[in-house]
């Protein structure tokens, strides 16, 4: 990537990502939605085999939009403006396919994840399921850049917000939101409204995650617990709950709240929104119950 081309996409993006601040910190819990990014570069644009609807498909389009009320709840929003197909900070910083460079890896990249053989890296190489997104294999160097200059200031935001929240109220809760689109589930049933992951149990409480799920049960959505979705990188980085650090992925059916053709939004984004409050109020109801370890209360 040539200096001018770098400087253009700087310009593009900036910023590259949005906190939604609350006037008063008020709530241990700390929102994020690192896919529902929608400025895609022209050089990146250029680049693809795709046209920018079709790389769309992997965008959680609204997702920053639905949640936008926590701020005045209390509660900080972080958000990209970077698309998911351009870079993809749910993952390892490293997860780089060698099929999608012309040049050799640097020894330290994650070359054999899961998600790198099935095209979903750091930097992703398909969309859907099999969509190709590049004309012409990528250099190193123009990955690097991107997660140098993207990847690293998220995530040491991402950090910031939790610790301030932990500093202040003895422990912190992210909440990682995410869509995910409509049609079938793996086992041919109807794909369900919400699916809630806590890598097992692993990355929140119990409590936090029966809570949400018994919430929007009430609320007559059908909810599904770590399948297909148990959580990704920064569920499963973020999420130390015996170090008072606690992380609930949450899916979205998109069908909820838009036309996934169009990508307009539909008549149920509203409603969606005002359940969607109603859950992160009782979440935060259910926080002061929650045992505080003691390290991470001294």
């Amino acid at each position: 990537m040539s200096p001018n081309e770098a400087e253009a996409i700087e310009s593009e993006l900036a910023p590259p990502f949005t906190v939604a601040q609350p006037q008063q910190l008020s709530l241990p819990l700390v929102f994020n939605s690192p896919h529902s990014g929608r400025i895609y570069p022209s050089a990146f644009l250029a680049a693809s085999r795709l046209d920018s609807l079709a790389l769309r498909r992997s965008e959680d389009a609204y997702v920053e939009e639905l949640f936008a009320f926590v701020a005045d709840l209390g509660a900080p929003l972080l958000y990209a403006h970077f698309p998911r197909a351009y870079l993809d900070v749910n993952r390892e910083p490293y997860e780089l396919d060698p099929v999608l460079f012309r040049d050799g890896l640097p020894h330290y990249a994650n070359t054999q994840s899961v998600r790198v053989v099935g095209g979903l890296g750091t930097i992703a190489r398909i969309v859907s399921e099999s969509d190709e997104i590049y004309r012409e294999p990528l250099t190193v160097g123009a990955a690097l850049e991107r997660i140098n200059r993207l990847y690293t200031p998220y995530h040491e935001t991402l950090r910031r917000l939790m610790l301030n929240a932990q500093k202040e109220f003895g422990l912190a809760v992210l909440i990682d939101c995410h869509s995910m689109p409509s049609g079938p589930a793996t086992d041919g049933g109807d794909r369900p409204d919400f699916v809630l992951g806590d890598r097992f149990g692993t990355s929140c409480s119990g409590e936090l995650t029966r809570l949400a799920a018994n919430h929007l049960k009430g609320l007559e959505y059908k909810v599904a617990l770590n399948k297909p979705y148990a959580g990704g990188y920064i569920t499963e980085h973020y999420g130390r709950p015996h170090k008072g650090r606690h992380a609930l992925q949450i899916e979205i059916n998109r069908a909820l709240y838009m036309d996934e053709t169009s990508f307009e939004k539909s008549s149920g984004f509203k409603r969606l929104k005002g359940d969607l409050e109603t859950m992160v109020k009782a979440l935060a109801a259910g926080i002061p119950g929650l045992a505080i370890p003691r390290a991470a209360a001294e």
